[in-house]
């Protein structure tokens, strides 16, 4: 696949397993905003959301983490505590080179710091010390 430098609703819903209903939802709601939002065009009609190759694989990950049962609400706090608590985007979290890794335990997601930290992103004021095969808790 060609990376593009812009990508429509309807490539964005075929790559991600999202509908276009649900890309418009959330970018209504402000959840996830399209990087070139839809405008009205001469003849009276509305240009296309368009999303960057890295909306696409956010969303991507939204999707997945939709699939598995993560609701909206909480799909907006990992993203706000991403941004907010450790001044990342989704997709520099998804890689495994970043300051900050994002992974799944169970129906838990939690952040791991390059010095070994990790962070519940329901609770991102409780930090977790990986030691060894154990994780021990931190206030």
């Amino acid at each position: 696949m060609k990376l593009k430098k812009h990508y429509s609703s309807r490539e964005v819903a075929s790559l991600t397993g999202l509908t276009a209903r649900q890309l418009q939802w959330w970018d209504a709601r402000r959840l996830f905003k399209a990087a070139v939002a839809p405008h009205r065009t001469e003849a009276g009609g509305f240009t296309e959301r368009r999303y960057t190759p890295l909306d696409v694989l956010e969303l991507q990950v939204l999707g997945d983490l939709r699939r598995r049962g993560f609701s909206i609400p909480r799909l907006r706090r990992l993203l706000a505590t991403l941004r907010e608590m450790f001044g990342v985007r989704l997709y520099e979290a998804i890689g495994d080179g970043g300051p900050t890794t994002l992974f799944i335990g169970g129906d838990q997601l939690y952040a791991r710091m390059q010095d070994g930290r990790l962070f519940n992103l329901d609770d991102p004021d409780q930090s977790l010390l990986m030691v060894g095969a154990e994780i021990a808790i931190r206030p």
